[in-house]
Order: C-alpha cells, then structure tokens, then sequence
C-alpha cells in the first residue's frame, strides 16, 4: 500500500535520508522544515502520514502534534514521532500530545516501513469511513467529529495474554486503577475469550512458551465481534524482526520490556481512544444514514448510495493518482430458484449471500446491492493482483458450501464475477461499470462459477 508521507525536520540530511528510504518503497513524499509549514502543508494538502522531529527551533514536535491532533480537519492524520530522545517520559509526553507512535534516531529501516504501512492502512480506513459520512450527505460526520474530543479513554476493557502469570500480573496492576484487566495464561484458550468478552485492547506477550504470538494474534482476527481489536505485543529485544512482522500484519503497537508503567498506560489510552472513535464513527455513519442509503432485504448499501459513491472514490482516485477497482457479481441461475421454490426461499438465499460476500470482503472495500440478483464492491487502492485474490475469495465463499433453507435440502449456489479498473484518464463512472459487465458477462458465457477481470 502507498501512501503521501510528510517529513518535517528542520535538517536537510535527516529529511534527504527518510526520504530516500520511502521513496525506494514507493511512497509519495512531502517534506517541510518548520512545525508552522507543516500545519500548512496538512490543513490544505491530503496527507497519510506525518514523520514529525521533535526537536526544531520555534515550534517542537509536541506543539505541532497537539495543534495537529486539536484540529478537527487534520486530527486523523496519523503522527509518527521520530527523535534522538530516548527516555520514557519522552515518548509519554508524545503520546499524551496524541502522537500515534515513536521512532528513534537513528531510525531503524524494518521499523520504519513497518510503523508507516501500519499507520498507511490504519489511514485508508479511516478515510473511507469519512468519504462514507461524506456520501451520506454528512449526516453523521460533524457529530463524529465532535464526539472524538468527549471520548473518556478510562475504564477500557483490556484482555493481557501471558503464559508468565508473575509478568501479566504486574500489567495488571499497572492499569488496574483504571481499567478492567482479564489475564490469560493459557493462550489457546484466546480465541474463546474474545468471543465471551466484549474487550477493546488486548495485550499479547511475545514469550508465551509453545505457542507463536503471532498465531494468537491472527486467530483473534477471525472472530467477527474482534476483527478490529486493537492489539499491543510486549516484547524483548531480540523480538524485533517479528515485531516487524506483526506490524506489517496488522498488529497495532508493541512495547519493549522492561515495561515502563507510565508508557504502558499512555500507548493503551491511545488505542483505547482510537477504538472507540473508529466505534463511535461507524456507528454515526450508519445510524444516520441506514433508512435512505441501505436495501432492506440484505443490508448492504443500495443502488442509490452506490452511484454517488462510485463517483467520490472515482474522483478521488483520479486526483491521487491511486487504484480503483469495481467488481460487479451475479447469482447464477437465480431466476430457477425462485421460479422453483418461491421468492421467500430466494430471499433467504439473497440474504445468506450478502452475509458471505461482506464476510469475505475487506474492511475498506464497500458492497451494494445493484438490483435484483447483481451486487457490487468497490475497492479503493486495489491492484489487480489484490483485486483478483478478493474475488476469488468471496467466490469460493459462495460455492465451497451449500445454502441452508429451513424445511428443503440445501441449495448449491455459484456466482459470476466481472473486474474492472480505473486505468483510463478519462474513466467515469458509467465506463467502469460497462466494462465490469463486460467481464461478467464473459464468465457467464465460459461457464459460470468464475472471476474474469477486464483491463483497459
């Protein structure tokens, strides 16, 4: 994934070394020498990621980081802190001022893509909920928006998983005073407390005997209600390649131990609050705009809110430069189900294939309900290669297991799908559809049951 990264140091040689490294991994870079041209930069630029220096004349990095985090039009940027200061109190009194994570001079490469990519998805996420608000006529988002400065970051509800009872506990008195802390120290049962409890961090010990940390960590993303748990790794310092690793993964932070109790706290109100924003983001948008934009029968986003969509992401995507992908899927032979069972059983069957289709879809892709047995996902920064792997995935979803129908013998369904992509200047809205349907209609005709993409 790319993304813009703003570089502010007030040394040319720091800035011509950080962007060097991002430009080798394709990013876009932007650079400013003063916390005052940075705030500029961000309030009329569309930046991903701030690498931001702490120390610089004038205006620090902690200064531009509170204004930044203070300003309702540039406070989901993600801030990545990069200094020589090294002690604890340092990196508290960043995250206190909203910093999303640090970097220490010198910075280490592995680190450094790892945190930026991290932070890029973290970023695409947000942007898409926003561009969501946006489409709803911005029903919800000025609510949203203000909510974030009234989100408590006390009385989480944190899970601390450590097969070394004497270390979780120590966590545990950490943060006890003011959070409620589970510990779990028999990491295969990790999956079915997250499914008993509603948490909204979990802290994961890289030393838990027999069993891989990372593992725990992926297993946790399966369950439905803990997809978008955060989650904080506890590492040593011979832990560093596979922190990397689990960054790259998806995992949220990690700290190194020996655990420093005011870092702790201040890297679990970061992610607590970031939660429960992100919660109280979706729940806005959908809230506001459920009744207008949504197809009652399956759920998902209707014709109507898809069309005006497509041309924000469409416009977006142009102006950035960046991918867009348009999947359009059709049930095959969907007319002989209802012909021959009736319409309340294709119902069921409309309903249980939105539920696999958004299942197997990821959180930055959006699916509507096109008419009829056609549905659409859009798919904003997707290659081809990403694209195909989602649609087969949502394809063999479909086919892999029969429809269960109350009262008859499961039903075996299969689906067609067409990709297009945004690889014209001059694409619109209409051209990306038509050559969607193009394919589609290709993979009716080799046979059903299959993923055709149609490249300009």
């Amino acid at each position: 994934m790319t993304a813009r990264v703003l570089i502010v140091d007030d040394i040319p040689t720091n800035v011509r070394l950080l962007e060097a490294r991002l430009t080798a991994e394709y990013f876009e870079v932007v650079t400013a020498s003063s916390g005052p041209e940075a705030l500029d930069i961000c309030q009329g630029a569309e930046i991903d990621i701030v690498l931001l220096d702490v120390m610089m004349p004038g205006m620090d990095g902690f200064e531009v980081c509170r204004r930044l985090k203070s300003n309702p039009r540039t406070h989901h940027i993600p801030v990545v802190m990069v200094t020589a200061l090294d002690q604890p109190s340092d990196r508290v009194k960043g995250l206190d001022a909203g910093a999303d994570d640090f970097l220490t001079k010198p910075v280490d490469d592995m680190q450094l893509m790892a945190r930026v990519k991290s932070l890029a998805r973290l970023k695409s996420l947000t942007d898409e909920l926003r561009a969501r608000a946006l489409t709803g006529q911005q029903l919800a988002i000025e609510d949203a928006m203000r909510a974030m400065d009234s989100i408590s970051t006390s009385g989480g509800s944190v899970l601390v998983i450590d097969s070394d009872r004497r270390h979780a506990e120590r966590v545990q008195g950490y943060l006890s005073a003011e959070h409620k802390i589970d510990v779990l120290t028999d990491p295969a049962d990790a999956v079915f407390q997250v499914s008993g409890g509603r948490y909204e961090l979990a802290l994961v010990s890289m030393a838990l005997g027999d069993f891989d940390a990372l593992r725990v960590c992926s297993q946790i993303r399966t369950v439905d209600h803990s997809r978008n748990l955060p989650i904080i790794l506890m590492a040593d310092e011979g832990d560093k390649p596979r922190v990397v690793r689990a960054l790259d993964l998806g995992v949220n932070d990690f700290i190194s131990r020996p655990i420093e109790r005011n870092e702790l706290m201040a890297r679990v109100r970061t992610q607590i609050r970031r939660h429960r924003y992100a919660m109280e983001l979706r729940e806005s948008v959908n809230h506001s705009i459920a009744l207008a934009v949504t197809d009652d029968l399956t759920g998902l986003y209707n014709r109507r809110y898809f069309d005006r969509h497509l041309n924000v992401l469409l416009g977006k995507a142009q102006e950035q430069e960046k991918a867009l992908a348009v999947m359009i899927l059709d049930i095959d032979h969907f007319k002989a189900v209802n012909d021959t069972h009736g319409h309340d059983v294709g119902d069921v069957v409309l309903r249980e294939f939105s539920a696999r289709v958004k299942r197997n879809i990821r959180g930055v892709d959006l699916a509507c309900r096109f008419g009829g047995e056609e549905f659409v996902v859009l798919m904003p920064d997707t290659d081809v290669n990403s694209a195909e792997l989602v649609a087969e995935r949502v394809r063999q979803a479909i086919a892999e297991k029969p429809f269960e129908i109350r009262g008859m013998r499961p039903l075996a369904v299969t689906v067609s799908v067409g990709v297009s992509f945004n690889e014209i200047e001059a694409d619109t809205p209409e051209t990306l559809i038509k050559r969607a349907d193009v394919a589609l209609y290709r993979a009716k005709r080799e046979g059903r049951n299959r993923v055709i993409l149609d490249a300009a």
